[in-house]
């Protein structure tokens, strides 16, 4: 039976999951720039809290190094539209945000799957586990709360802390998901796929699954199948 995968631990993995294997035997990175971030958080969409959309979706200023002019926040600069899809991009300071905590999770991913396996893509440079969670913590404190109380028939009021309406920071609620996946037993499920060619992270689905995807488990058997036989020869 398939363990079903909860929207915080899609949210962390997929983060963690811009950085690929890009198919010539290298790592592709989907956040080099405001647009792909763009395009990730438009892929989702339907995860990510409605303030943090709206949020990358207005660019802070950015100053164009090849022009030596800044675009002021909100405004849609003509290289931001039809690249990846129309509408305005997030902000560089977005950008480095989100950047520095995926750094911050793949670290902290390195360290809950078993020792000695993290993902080769960043496994000889990954930042000190302090500093993750230091990194962590700090992002997730970036979305401004106010209290709020719950009083249900037939208990005691509750305190809880709910965020500001339409401030809500998209590099803080992805914290918040990391947070949340990494403190849930979802965490021993996860795994770095070491197949030929591949530097993901996954979530096992069922006790036996050992790769990331079938392709995966194909490109695997095919070269212990090759190793064996250059053992013997």
């Amino acid at each position: 039976m398939r363990e079903p995968i909860s929207r915080d631990a899609r949210l962390a993995l997929d983060l963690a999951l811009t950085l690929r294997h890009d198919g010539n035997g290298g790592v592709a990175d989907d956040l080099t720039d405001p647009v792909g971030l763009s395009a990730w958080v438009r892929a989702h969409a339907g995860l990510l809290p409605a303030g943090a959309r709206d949020r990358a979706g207005h660019p802070d200023p950015v100053r164009r190094a090849d022009r030596g002019d800044t675009t002021a926040a909100g405004a849609v600069r003509p290289a931001d539209v039809g690249a990846r899809g129309a509408g305005p991009t997030a902000g560089t300071a977005q950008l480095v945000a989100v950047r520095e905590l995926r750094a911050a999770v793949r670290a902290l991913f390195a360290r809950a799957v078993r020792p000695g396996e993290p993902s080769p893509a960043d496994a000889a440079r990954l930042m000190p586990v302090s500093e993750a969670v230091r990194r962590l913590n700090e992002t997730a404190a970036r979305t401004p709360t106010v209290p709020v109380l719950d009083w249900p028939e037939n208990a005691g009021p509750v305190l809880r802390r709910q965020p500001v309406h339409g401030t809500a920071d998209l590099a803080a609620a992805l914290a918040h998901a990391a947070i949340a996946f990494l403190a849930s037993p979802d965490r021993d499920r996860l795994r770095a796929c070491h197949a030929p060619r591949c530097v993901r992270y996954f979530l096992k689905e069922h006790p036996r699954q050992e790769w990331c995807t079938p392709s995966c488990g194909n490109r695997a058997r095919v070269a212990r199948h090759h190793e064996r036989h250059r053992a013997r020869a």
